[in-house]
């Protein structure tokens, strides 16, 4: 029988169902003709002619089309790689506004992918006419009601300068933990279970920053290696949560209960976003869906050679936000999270690629002139990766305000400075808040978001572990991953039974942690890292959806968690350590900031210039904050003094004089002390590589 088929709407983009039907709009400028295509349970395909076009948006109306409907497009045009046309109908495409995704590329499905990277380079100037449906995945179209209770109201809406950060992956926080129901693990069910939630309460984090959760295509590649892209920055759907982290058959569904689970906690939920590129590679990549709808509208192409992509990201490909409707896509992305979803914030990878009207990174680019006018999304979380791989593409500091950013020099000079190489007028410089970054454009300390390991690198176990990376599981003979890991083993490579060095290990792993909760701008915690996770030394483990990757709870260091637990409580309770105004030097009767020499006496412009120096005090002054609540009352609080030894020698520091403090008292220490009270003038003896943090009484 025939099917109605109705002129329908150019706007919104994208499948939506009124109860009704659906209406079905697709953006290509440069196609020629399109078809919609419609599949049944059994793989049955039905091809809609969409005849109507405004605004290049094709679009139709389907009554009684609904939820649960599989669906996908065949675009005609000219198949021309060297005028940057790639055209094919016989490749099934997923519509880029697809808010459900199926589930995975079919790899094995033989002769319907082409131009998998192989011997012939110029494979991609044939058109291939395998039909390519069985092996791609289809949209779905989804029910958007969900009962959000009071979540408006709920939402933790935390101040940037209370936060503390977990960057964690879905499935693999989960995916080996017994409390965990079984069938929930590695899922967002998995995250939003009680047992979960109740140890990132127990831990003290306010925020969790997902790994890429859009809807992810493996490489093919990986694929004949037996592995997957695990971190998920591959993505080919931006609208649509990865269905293979859903328990159940509706991923939309499950992740926004996940997203409710953790606010109804008071736990914020950023996500890790991938604009900068796709999953479709190369010019010898697949064809599953931004290629083939418009190859020359959604990615950057050489402008003397179209046939090739500007890679600023080393994955083959950039996507085109200087293009208006791809700019649209990535907005839309954004809000619909926002809006439908209730995540308060993301965290932008490779953002520098964004920033690029044509080559140089521009901080005045569209994106950023279009994200600061939107009234959504000016008011939610927003972190870029300031970096790119192309030229000119490192710009650490350089965002516009309301921008925070992975502070990668912080990581680098704290590494630096635990291994003894980093001179001490950088460690305080980062220790500080990086003024020297952000002040000067009118940011806060708060737009440092300090980090010693994340994802991509070492975990924190390792970096005290390895001097090398060791990444032969990745099939790559160990050449993938970064050489520069700034790591020291503590002076045995790997798995040692030594009690000294593995005693030296456990206390770099307590000074790393209590150095990045006690430094000014915004802590962010690699998941795992609090237990002593390790990946055995691989620093780029991406490709490994195993145990190298997934949290292994049952071999966790529960001394280690626990000091953890008390840095972050010692954190959120003292405003001290999460200032809201950069440190001067300077107050009305002690300056806000005092650094000091193990002898006592303030450190001079000579003693900044002694690259040599591996030990430093800093009084922080809690009575100078120079800040006031809501309602106008001054905010004080305790003050500290903190003294750091990055030597491998024990070393005396002498209290500051009277007026500092009458009495002292060790709040903490990451190695011996050898009193737990010390009076002004006094000697207080900090272990070889260790911090000892006293608080005024």
């Amino acid at each position: 029988m025939s099917r109605d088929v109705w002129p329908g709407r150019p706007f919104p983009l994208g499948p939506e169902w009124d109860g009704s039907g659906t209406n079905f709009s697709l953006f290509s400028e440069n196609a020629e003709r399109v078809e919609l295509c419609l599949f049944d349970e059994h793989g049955g395909e039905e091809r809609i002619e969409v005849s109507e076009r405004a605004a290049f948006n094709w679009h139709c109306y389907l009554p009684g089309v609904g939820p649960g409907a599989r669906y996908g497009y065949r675009v005609h045009g000219a198949y021309d790689p060297a005028s940057g046309k790639r055209f094919n109908p016989a490749k099934l495409l997923i519509d880029p506004y697809a808010k459900q995704i199926d589930g995975a590329v079919r790899w094995d499905a033989a002769n319907v992918l082409p131009y998998v990277p192989g011997p012939d380079e110029d494979a991609d100037l044939t058109i291939d006419q395998h039909d390519s449906a069985p092996a791609v995945p289809k949209g779905v179209i989804v029910d958007p009601s969900f009962d959000w209770e009071d979540d408006a109201i709920v939402r933790p809406r935390i101040p940037w300068h209370d936060m503390v950060i977990y960057e964690v992956h879905v499935k693999g926080f989960t995916q080996r933990r017994d409390g965990v129901r079984e069938d929930l693990r590695g899922t967002y069910g998995g995250l939003a279970s009680e047992d979960s939630i109740a140890y990132l309460k127990s831990l003290g984090v306010t925020a969790v920053e997902l790994l890429p959760v859009h809807h992810i295509a493996d490489e093919g590649f990986l694929h004949d290696r037996g592995l997957t892209n695990y971190w998920g920055y591959s993505t080919i759907g931006y609208l649509a949560p990865h269905s293979s982290y859903a328990a159940t058959g509706e991923p939309v569904r499950e992740f926004k209960g996940m997203v409710k689970a953790l606010h109804r906690a008071g736990i914020e939920v950023i996500l890790d976003v991938v604009y900068n590129h796709t999953a479709e590679g190369n010019h010898l990549g697949p064809m599953l869906s931004f290629r083939g709808v418009d190859n020359q509208s959604y990615y950057r192409l050489v402008p003397d050679n179209p046939r090739y992509y500007m890679d600023y990201t080393g994955t083959g490909n950039t996507l085109n936000p200087v293009h208006p409707t791809v700019l649209r896509l990535i907005m839309d992305s954004l809000r619909y999270f926002v809006l439908e979803c209730h995540v308060d914030g993301f965290r932008f990878d490779l953002a520098s690629a964004l920033a690029r009207e044509f080559y140089e990174v521009d901080r005045l680019s569209a994106f950023f002139d279009v994200v600061h006018q939107d009234p959504v999304l000016s008011q939610v979380k927003l972190i870029a990766e300031p970096w790119d791989v192309g030229p000119g593409g490192y710009q650490v500091g350089n965002f516009p305000i309301l921008w925070s950013e992975w502070n990668g020099i912080y990581r680098d000079t704290m590494r630096d400075f635990w291994r003894g190489a980093a001179p001490l007028r950088d460690f305080a410089s980062r220790f500080g808040g990086s003024a020297d970054l952000y002040e000067n454009d009118g940011r806060r300390p708060f737009a440092s978001i300090n980090f010693v390991t994340a994802h991509d690198g070492f975990t924190l176990r390792d970096l005290v572990s390895f001097n090398d990376k060791h990444n032969d599981a990745n099939g790559e003979e160990n050449r993938d991953g970064t050489d520069d890991n700034r790591s020291w083993n503590c002076g045995v490579e790997g798995a040692t039974d030594d009690q000294g060095v593995l005693g030296l290990r456990a206390r770099q792993q307590r000074n790393f942690l209590a150095t990045l909760f006690l430094s000014q701008g915004v802590p962010m915690l690699l998941g795992g890292d609090e237990l002593g996770r390790s990946q055995g030394g691989n620093n780029n483990a991406w490709c490994q959806d195993n145990e190298i990757s997934w949290v292994d709870w049952a071999s966790a260091d529960a001394e280690l968690f626990a000091f953890t637990q008390k840095l972050i409580e010692l954190r959120l309770a003292h405003p001290v350590f999460r200032r809201t105004q950069f440190l001067e030097g300077t107050g009305k009767v002690l300056p806000d900031v005092w650094w000091m020499r193990p002898d006592g006496r303030r450190m001079t412009r000579r003693d900044w210039d002694n690259t040599g120096s591996r030990a430093i005090g800093v009084f922080l002054n809690g009575d100078e904050l120079r800040v006031e609540t809501f309602h106008g009352e001054e905010v004080r609080d305790d003050s500290f003094l903190l003294l750091f030894n990055a030597h491998f020698e024990d070393i005396s520091f002498r209290l500051p004089a009277r007026r500092f403090g009458t009495r002292w008292t060790v709040e903490l220490s990451t190695g011996s002390c050898q009193a737990e009270r010390f009076a002004p003038g006094s000697d207080v003896v900090v272990q070889s590589r260790s911090v000892a943090v006293l608080r005024r009484v």
